[in-house]
């Protein structure tokens, strides 16, 4: 079940939510990291998020920082660290701008 709050974001703008969960098809570099050829927005912060998690690259000190290793730093702009609100910004960069 969804939070009000959610229903309401859905209810007045779907347009933004089906940006989130459509497939697109993703550029080499992206598709190297995930490992498909096609993915939501959604579903790539996902993955990058689990990537993160999984390799334990979350500063210690300062969880809200990802110290990037070489395979992550190849989406992230070449970022040695980025900034955990930065994350969706650098991902979205990867996917093509789609019409209003």
């Amino acid at each position: 079940m969804l939070p009000q709050r959610m229903k309401k974001a859905i209810a007045d703008n779907p347009k933004k939510l089906a940006n989130l969960i459509d497939l697109v098809n993703l550029p080499s570099t992206l598709r190297e990291f995930v490992g498909q050829s096609q993915i939501s927005h959604l579903g790539c912060f996902m993955r990058v998020w689990s990537y993160i998690k999984d390799k334990n690259l979350q500063d210690p000190n300062n969880k809200n920082m990802i110290n990037c290793d070489e395979k992550l730093k190849s989406i992230l702009l070449g970022k040695p660290r980025v900034d955990l609100v930065e994350l969706p910004a650098l991902i979205k960069l990867h996917f093509p701008k789609m019409p209003k």
